[in-house]
Protein backbone atom coordinates (compact mmCIF):
# COMPACT_ATOMS: atom_id res chain seq x y z
CA UNK A 1 0.00 0.00 0.00
CA UNK A 2 1.75 3.42 -1.18
CA UNK A 3 2.05 6.29 1.76
CA UNK A 4 -0.47 9.13 1.09
CA UNK A 5 0.10 11.93 -0.18
CA UNK A 6 2.00 14.97 1.42
CA UNK A 7 0.06 18.51 1.61
CA UNK A 8 2.68 20.73 1.48
CA UNK A 9 2.21 25.04 1.55
CA UNK A 10 2.69 26.76 -1.77
CA UNK A 11 5.54 28.48 -1.12
CA UNK A 12 7.29 25.93 0.61
CA UNK A 13 6.65 24.11 -2.20
CA UNK A 14 7.96 26.84 -4.71
CA UNK A 15 11.28 27.55 -2.09
CA UNK A 16 11.92 24.07 -2.15
CA UNK A 17 12.16 23.88 -6.17
CA UNK A 18 14.11 27.14 -5.88
CA UNK A 19 17.07 25.43 -4.02
CA UNK A 20 16.91 21.95 -6.33
CA UNK A 21 16.96 24.61 -9.20
CA UNK A 22 19.79 26.06 -8.42
CA UNK A 23 21.58 23.08 -6.39
CA UNK A 24 21.59 21.80 -10.58
CA UNK A 25 22.69 24.74 -12.38
CA UNK A 26 20.70 27.31 -12.61
CA UNK A 27 20.84 31.16 -11.09
CA UNK A 28 18.88 32.73 -8.44
CA UNK A 29 16.68 34.62 -10.85
CA UNK A 30 16.02 31.72 -13.15
CA UNK A 31 15.53 29.33 -10.80
CA UNK A 32 12.56 31.47 -9.36
CA UNK A 33 10.93 31.39 -12.44
CA UNK A 34 11.24 27.79 -12.91
CA UNK A 35 9.92 27.07 -9.23
CA UNK A 36 7.28 29.45 -9.61
CA UNK A 37 5.94 27.83 -12.77
CA UNK A 38 6.08 24.37 -11.99
CA UNK A 39 4.43 24.21 -8.62
CA UNK A 40 2.01 26.35 -9.85
CA UNK A 41 1.22 23.16 -12.26
CA UNK A 42 1.38 21.33 -9.23
CA UNK A 43 -1.13 23.29 -7.19
CA UNK A 44 -3.37 23.77 -9.72
CA UNK A 45 -3.47 19.93 -10.49
CA UNK A 46 -1.64 20.08 -13.74
CA UNK A 47 0.54 17.35 -12.42
CA UNK A 48 2.50 16.33 -16.20
CA UNK A 49 3.85 20.21 -15.72
CA UNK A 50 3.99 20.00 -11.95
CA UNK A 51 7.13 18.05 -10.12
CA UNK A 52 6.79 14.91 -12.22
CA UNK A 53 9.03 17.49 -14.41
CA UNK A 54 11.55 18.16 -11.92
CA UNK A 55 14.14 14.82 -12.58
CA UNK A 56 13.65 15.88 -16.52
CA UNK A 57 14.91 19.60 -15.67
CA UNK A 58 17.78 18.29 -13.46
CA UNK A 59 19.16 15.60 -16.22
CA UNK A 60 18.89 18.27 -18.74
CA UNK A 61 20.84 20.70 -16.57
CA UNK A 62 23.25 18.21 -16.12
CA UNK A 63 24.07 17.20 -19.99
CA UNK A 64 24.58 20.52 -20.91
CA UNK A 65 21.72 20.92 -23.34
CA UNK A 66 20.21 23.89 -21.76
CA UNK A 67 21.83 26.98 -20.39
CA UNK A 68 20.48 27.33 -16.41
CA UNK A 69 22.23 30.74 -16.21
CA UNK A 70 21.12 32.57 -19.44
CA UNK A 71 20.67 36.10 -19.08
CA UNK A 72 18.34 36.91 -22.15
CA UNK A 73 18.55 39.77 -24.54
CA UNK A 74 15.45 41.84 -25.01
CA UNK A 75 15.27 44.01 -27.69
CA UNK A 76 12.78 46.55 -28.57
CA UNK A 77 12.21 46.25 -32.66
CA UNK A 78 8.66 48.26 -33.11
CA UNK A 79 6.37 49.82 -31.75
CA UNK A 80 4.02 46.66 -31.17
CA UNK A 81 6.90 44.12 -31.78
CA UNK A 82 9.71 42.84 -28.66
CA UNK A 83 12.30 39.97 -30.18
CA UNK A 84 14.57 38.04 -27.07
CA UNK A 85 17.20 36.11 -27.39
CA UNK A 86 16.69 33.26 -24.57
CA UNK A 87 20.79 32.14 -25.03
CA UNK A 88 19.94 28.78 -24.71
CA UNK A 89 18.00 28.82 -21.34
CA UNK A 90 14.41 28.25 -20.50
CA UNK A 91 11.78 30.51 -22.14
CA UNK A 92 9.78 31.43 -18.94
CA UNK A 93 13.13 33.71 -17.88
CA UNK A 94 12.89 35.13 -21.28
CA UNK A 95 9.53 35.97 -21.14
CA UNK A 96 10.32 37.46 -17.31
CA UNK A 97 12.86 39.56 -18.27
CA UNK A 98 10.35 41.38 -21.64
CA UNK A 99 6.76 41.27 -19.99
CA UNK A 100 7.28 44.95 -18.73
CA UNK A 101 8.07 46.36 -21.69
CA UNK A 102 5.17 43.85 -23.89
CA UNK A 103 2.98 45.59 -21.75
CA UNK A 104 3.62 48.97 -22.35
CA UNK A 105 3.39 48.03 -26.13
CA UNK A 106 0.51 46.61 -25.99
CA UNK A 107 -1.15 48.83 -24.01
CA UNK A 108 -0.28 51.85 -26.23
CA UNK A 109 -0.64 50.18 -29.67
CA UNK A 110 -3.81 48.35 -28.72
CA UNK A 111 -1.27 44.74 -29.56
CA UNK A 112 2.13 43.38 -28.87
CA UNK A 113 3.96 40.51 -30.38
CA UNK A 114 6.95 38.99 -28.17
CA UNK A 115 9.22 36.83 -30.05
CA UNK A 116 11.15 34.18 -28.17
CA UNK A 117 13.54 32.13 -29.86
CA UNK A 118 17.03 30.41 -28.76
CA UNK A 119 15.00 29.05 -25.92
CA UNK A 120 13.85 25.68 -24.24
CA UNK A 121 9.88 25.29 -22.80
CA UNK A 122 9.14 22.23 -20.57
CA UNK A 123 6.01 23.24 -18.83
CA UNK A 124 2.37 24.32 -18.94
CA UNK A 125 1.85 27.24 -21.01
CA UNK A 126 -1.38 28.64 -19.21
CA UNK A 127 0.82 30.04 -16.88
CA UNK A 128 2.64 32.03 -19.73
CA UNK A 129 -0.92 33.76 -20.66
CA UNK A 130 -3.29 34.24 -17.65
CA UNK A 131 -0.92 37.14 -15.59
CA UNK A 132 -2.45 38.77 -18.55
CA UNK A 133 -5.77 38.29 -18.24
CA UNK A 134 -5.50 38.89 -14.70
CA UNK A 135 -4.51 42.60 -16.26
CA UNK A 136 -7.45 42.85 -17.92
CA UNK A 137 -5.61 41.86 -21.42
CA UNK A 138 -5.64 39.31 -23.71
CA UNK A 139 -3.38 37.04 -24.48
CA UNK A 140 -2.56 34.00 -27.15
CA UNK A 141 1.01 32.02 -27.22
CA UNK A 142 2.16 29.28 -28.59
CA UNK A 143 5.23 26.83 -28.10
CA UNK A 144 7.01 23.98 -30.66
CA UNK A 145 8.56 21.17 -29.18
CA UNK A 146 10.13 18.73 -30.42
CA UNK A 147 9.37 16.02 -33.24
CA UNK A 148 6.82 13.06 -31.97
CA UNK A 149 3.53 13.77 -33.78
CA UNK A 150 2.52 12.41 -36.99
CA UNK A 151 1.10 15.17 -39.53
CA UNK A 152 -2.18 13.76 -40.89
CA UNK A 153 -1.77 11.78 -43.86
CA UNK A 154 2.05 11.69 -42.84
CA UNK A 155 3.79 8.16 -42.19
CA UNK A 156 6.32 9.24 -39.69
CA UNK A 157 6.44 11.98 -36.97
CA UNK A 158 7.59 16.07 -37.79
CA UNK A 159 5.79 18.20 -35.17
CA UNK A 160 5.80 18.69 -31.71
CA UNK A 161 2.69 18.60 -29.52
CA UNK A 162 3.00 22.19 -29.90
CA UNK A 163 0.34 23.27 -27.67
CA UNK A 164 -1.59 26.53 -28.27
CA UNK A 165 -2.69 28.60 -25.01
CA UNK A 166 -5.58 31.69 -24.44
CA UNK A 167 -6.21 33.59 -21.73
CA UNK A 168 -8.91 36.59 -21.77
CA UNK A 169 -10.64 38.64 -18.26
CA UNK A 170 -14.14 37.95 -17.20
CA UNK A 171 -16.14 40.17 -15.15
CA UNK A 172 -16.81 38.97 -11.96
CA UNK A 173 -14.40 36.00 -11.75
CA UNK A 174 -11.48 33.90 -12.78
CA UNK A 175 -10.46 34.74 -16.35
CA UNK A 176 -10.75 32.19 -19.32
CA UNK A 177 -8.31 30.37 -19.69
CA UNK A 178 -7.47 27.08 -21.91
CA UNK A 179 -3.90 25.56 -23.21
CA UNK A 180 -4.49 22.50 -25.21
CA UNK A 181 -1.98 20.68 -26.95
CA UNK A 182 -2.78 20.23 -30.99
CA UNK A 183 -1.71 16.12 -30.40
CA UNK A 184 -4.44 14.47 -29.36
CA UNK A 185 -2.91 13.89 -25.55
CA UNK A 186 0.15 15.90 -23.92
CA UNK A 187 3.59 14.00 -24.27
CA UNK A 188 3.45 14.32 -20.02
CA UNK A 189 0.29 12.62 -20.29
CA UNK A 190 1.62 9.62 -22.00
CA UNK A 191 4.55 9.41 -19.55
CA UNK A 192 2.46 9.35 -16.53
CA UNK A 193 0.40 6.64 -18.14
CA UNK A 194 3.52 4.34 -18.99
CA UNK A 195 4.76 4.41 -15.49
CA UNK A 196 1.09 3.54 -13.52
CA UNK A 197 0.48 0.96 -16.59
CA UNK A 198 -2.39 2.45 -18.09
CA UNK A 199 -3.59 2.30 -21.24
CA UNK A 200 -4.75 5.27 -23.28
CA UNK A 201 -7.70 5.25 -25.28
CA UNK A 202 -8.08 4.55 -29.14
CA UNK A 203 -6.39 7.39 -31.67
CA UNK A 204 -3.77 8.98 -29.08
CA UNK A 205 -0.99 7.30 -30.86
CA UNK A 206 1.04 4.96 -33.29
CA UNK A 207 3.78 2.21 -32.32
CA UNK A 208 7.31 2.27 -34.13
CA UNK A 209 5.30 0.38 -37.57
CA UNK A 210 2.76 2.83 -37.29
CA UNK A 211 0.51 0.97 -36.26
CA UNK A 212 -2.62 2.11 -33.93
CA UNK A 213 -1.72 1.51 -30.17
CA UNK A 214 -3.13 2.08 -26.79
CA UNK A 215 0.11 1.56 -24.77
CA UNK A 216 2.21 4.11 -23.94
CA UNK A 217 5.19 2.33 -23.81
CA UNK A 218 4.78 1.77 -27.02
CA UNK A 219 3.90 5.19 -28.27
CA UNK A 220 7.01 6.20 -26.26
CA UNK A 221 9.49 3.52 -27.39
CA UNK A 222 9.86 4.60 -31.35
CA UNK A 223 6.40 5.37 -31.67
CA UNK A 224 3.95 8.81 -32.36
CA UNK A 225 1.24 10.66 -31.03
CA UNK A 226 -1.62 11.62 -33.89
CA UNK A 227 -2.74 15.33 -34.16
CA UNK A 228 -6.38 16.06 -32.42
CA UNK A 229 -9.35 15.63 -35.07
CA UNK A 230 -6.84 14.64 -37.71
CA UNK A 231 -6.55 17.35 -40.59
CA UNK A 232 -7.99 19.88 -38.33
CA UNK A 233 -5.23 19.41 -35.47
CA UNK A 234 -2.42 18.92 -37.93
CA UNK A 235 -3.07 22.35 -39.66
CA UNK A 236 -3.09 23.95 -36.35
CA UNK A 237 -0.03 22.10 -35.38
CA UNK A 238 2.01 23.26 -38.54
CA UNK A 239 0.34 26.95 -37.79
CA UNK A 240 2.15 26.29 -34.05
CA UNK A 241 5.71 25.63 -36.09
CA UNK A 242 5.51 28.47 -38.09
CA UNK A 243 4.43 31.06 -35.49
CA UNK A 244 6.51 29.85 -32.56
CA UNK A 245 9.89 28.60 -35.08
CA UNK A 246 10.01 30.01 -38.33
CA UNK A 247 8.62 33.65 -37.61
CA UNK A 248 10.54 34.27 -34.12
CA UNK A 249 13.64 32.71 -35.45
CA UNK A 250 13.46 29.16 -33.33
CA UNK A 251 14.06 26.07 -34.37
CA UNK A 252 11.83 23.92 -35.96
CA UNK A 253 10.59 20.77 -34.25
CA UNK A 254 12.85 18.75 -36.26
CA UNK A 255 16.07 21.33 -36.48
CA UNK A 256 17.50 20.16 -33.45
CA UNK A 257 19.98 17.36 -32.47
CA UNK A 258 19.99 16.24 -28.87
CA UNK A 259 22.26 12.79 -29.65
CA UNK A 260 25.14 14.03 -28.11
CA UNK A 261 23.44 15.46 -24.97
CA UNK A 262 22.11 12.06 -22.95
CA UNK A 263 19.63 12.97 -20.44
CA UNK A 264 18.64 16.17 -22.34
CA UNK A 265 14.38 16.53 -22.29
CA UNK A 266 13.68 19.93 -22.90
CA UNK A 267 13.20 21.16 -26.93
CA UNK A 268 15.36 23.67 -27.81
CA UNK A 269 12.82 25.81 -30.19
CA UNK A 270 10.65 29.22 -29.73
CA UNK A 271 7.94 30.99 -28.46
CA UNK A 272 4.99 33.71 -29.76
CA UNK A 273 2.61 35.42 -27.17
CA UNK A 274 0.30 38.21 -28.80
CA UNK A 275 -1.32 40.24 -26.12
CA UNK A 276 -4.24 42.72 -26.97
CA UNK A 277 -5.32 45.67 -24.58
CA UNK A 278 -9.40 45.26 -25.44
CA UNK A 279 -9.64 48.34 -22.96
CA UNK A 280 -9.14 50.51 -26.38
CA UNK A 281 -11.93 49.34 -28.20
CA UNK A 282 -14.30 48.09 -25.54
CA UNK A 283 -13.29 49.41 -22.36
CA UNK A 284 -14.60 47.50 -19.64
CA UNK A 285 -17.33 45.80 -21.68
CA UNK A 286 -15.19 42.96 -22.90
CA UNK A 287 -14.83 41.45 -19.73
CA UNK A 288 -18.49 41.90 -19.18
CA UNK A 289 -19.26 40.42 -22.53
CA UNK A 290 -16.77 37.53 -21.23
CA UNK A 291 -19.26 36.90 -18.55
CA UNK A 292 -21.77 36.84 -20.67
CA UNK A 293 -20.67 34.23 -23.07
CA UNK A 294 -20.09 32.30 -19.68
CA UNK A 295 -23.34 32.52 -18.52
CA UNK A 296 -25.16 31.73 -22.07
CA UNK A 297 -22.57 28.16 -22.35
CA UNK A 298 -23.83 27.52 -19.22
CA UNK A 299 -27.35 27.94 -20.14
CA UNK A 300 -27.09 25.72 -23.14
CA UNK A 301 -25.65 22.89 -20.87
CA UNK A 302 -21.98 23.58 -20.44
CA UNK A 303 -20.67 22.07 -17.48
CA UNK A 304 -17.10 22.90 -16.95
CA UNK A 305 -15.73 26.64 -18.54
CA UNK A 306 -12.20 25.75 -20.27
CA UNK A 307 -9.42 26.72 -16.72
CA UNK A 308 -12.64 25.77 -14.22
CA UNK A 309 -10.75 22.56 -13.05
CA UNK A 310 -7.72 23.92 -12.17
CA UNK A 311 -9.14 27.23 -10.59
CA UNK A 312 -11.11 24.48 -8.27
CA UNK A 313 -7.39 22.51 -7.58
CA UNK A 314 -6.19 25.67 -7.01
CA UNK A 315 -8.75 26.75 -4.44
CA UNK A 316 -8.38 23.91 -2.87
CA UNK A 317 -4.39 23.88 -2.58
CA UNK A 318 -5.02 26.93 -0.65
CA UNK A 319 -7.07 25.47 1.91
CA UNK A 320 -5.36 21.83 2.60
CA UNK A 321 -1.47 22.23 0.66
CA UNK A 322 -0.30 21.86 -2.67
CA UNK A 323 -0.92 17.46 -3.09
CA UNK A 324 2.57 16.09 -3.62
CA UNK A 325 2.60 11.81 -3.08
CA UNK A 326 4.92 10.22 -1.10
CA UNK A 327 7.67 9.25 -3.60
CA UNK A 328 7.81 12.66 -5.28
CA UNK A 329 8.44 14.27 -2.00
CA UNK A 330 10.99 11.78 -1.44
CA UNK A 331 12.81 12.38 -4.75
CA UNK A 332 12.49 16.09 -4.30
CA UNK A 333 13.80 16.04 -1.21
CA UNK A 334 16.74 14.07 -2.68
CA UNK A 335 17.49 16.79 -4.96
CA UNK A 336 17.51 19.40 -2.88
Amino acid sequence: MSAPARQIPFAELVNLLQRIFVRHGCSESVAGVLAANCASAQRDGAHSHGVFRIPGYVSTLASGWVAGRAEPVVRDVASGYVSVDAGGGFAQPALAAARDLLVRKARSAGIAVLAIHNSHHFAALWPDVEPFADEGLVALSVVNSMTCVVPEGAQRPLFGTNPIAFAAPCAGGAPIVFDMATSAIAHGDVQIAARKGELLPEGMGVDRAGQPTRDPAAILDGGALLPFGGHKGSALSMMVELLAAALTGGNFSFEFDWSQHPGAKTPWTGQLLIVIDPSLAQGERFAERSRELARQMEAVGVTRMPGARRFKERAKSAREGVSVTAEEWEQLQALA
